[in-house]
């Protein structure tokens, strides 16, 4: 179902931009996101792909005082995952560019068209990542990084990596920790949490990959749209800041979906090059890294739990005092 607040969905060309933004129980933050993308007059349209949310909760992002009418809704599909999302409002745009933008993400005044500019400085295929920073102006996690290969996964989940810190072979997979270029560079892979690209060939490259449900789909997305022949650019003068997770998700289902994409990931691009072996090692370390991320959940929510009954117990002793003292002293 489509609930279209503008006009009639025709395609139009001429540098106009489609954002495209994902949202599952995203809460207030989509609000804020919707704003800041109405505030870029490069956009011509917002699809809102809605994945599942609280009643009213993408009724009222859409809605806008200043009878801003660009927003279209896309909903009663359920939960499909985030890759088929948005391969959905994909279909749907109408735009010569295709922005994706997370729902829990703030664009900054002016951000659209200087990612325009300075990708259209660049010969086509392009795709090109923002900045991405945490709410404290850090750069994040996942802004710019290095092609993810079993070997880099590998050093990751066995911290190799502090053994030879500067050697090639141990290079890290996220480079949020290396000095930021002062210029745009291309890089292998940049964030799925903002991301330009022409319309025409995010479909030359087949779109996102349906089979990742949940994480890797923007890895897997870079290093198909190289292969084919494109080019991603990293821009260091578009800072987005993404507050990260912001739906209502359980983290341990998030962890073991991550495990299980980042294993079809390997399967799909890398099971030739590198040996049997070596993939059922960096299977078990995964698996084993997942297993213990999600003991170590566990153990914290219990402790908080506890801690929780503790709290309670004491503000009902505390109650109870409390009445005590005030039917004596009547």
């Amino acid at each position: 179902m489509i609930r279209n607040y503008g006009e009639t969905n025709e395609r139009r060309c001429g540098g106009a931009v489609s954002a495209i933004v994902v949202s599952y129980f995203t809460g207030p933050l989509l609000a804020r996101a919707i704003a800041s993308l109405k505030a870029q007059p490069e956009v011509d349209e917002i699809i809102i792909v809605d994945n599942g949310n609280w009643p009213g909760t993408v009724e009222s992002a859409a809605e806008s005082e200043d009878g801003d009418t660009r927003v279209i809704i896309v909903t009663g599909h359920g939960n499909i995952g985030f890759a088929k999302a948005c391969n959905l409002g994909a279909e749907r745009s109408r735009g010569e560019y295709l922005l994706f933008q997370n729902p829990d993400a703030i664009m900054p005044a002016g951000g659209i068209a200087r990612l325009l500019a300075d990708a259209k400085a660049r010969s086509r295929p392009w795709l090109m990542g923002a900045k991405i920073l945490e709410p404290d102006g850090s750069e994040q996690q996942g802004s710019r990084r290095a092609t993810l290969t079993p070997w880099r996964a590998f050093v990751e989940v066995t911290k190799l990596y502090r053994f030879a810190p500067r050697h090639p072979y141990f290079r890290r997979f996220n480079l949020h920790g290396e000095p930021c270029p002062e210029n745009v560079i291309p890089l292998p892979v940049i964030s799925g949490a903002c991301f330009l690209l022409p319309r025409e060939d995010y479909f030359n490259v087949g779109g996102m990959d349906e089979d990742y449900f949940l994480h890797v789909e923007d890895v897997d997305f870079c290093l198909r749209f190289t292969k084919a022949g494109g080019s991603v650019y990293f821009n260091p003068h578009v800072s987005v800041t993404h507050y990260k997770s912001s739906s209502r998700v359980d983290p341990l289902n998030i962890e073991v979906r991550k495990t299980v994409s980042i294993l079809r990931y390997f399967k799909a691009h890398f099971s030739e090059p590198y040996p049997a072996p070596f993939m059922w090692l960096v299977t078990a370390s995964i698996w084993a890294a997942c297993g213990i991320l999600a003991l170590q959940r566990v153990i914290a929510q219990g402790i908080a739990f506890l801690g929780f009954r503790a709290r309670r117990g004491r503000n009902g002793v505390q109650r109870a005092r409390s009445m005590a003292a005030r039917r004596s002293g009547r």
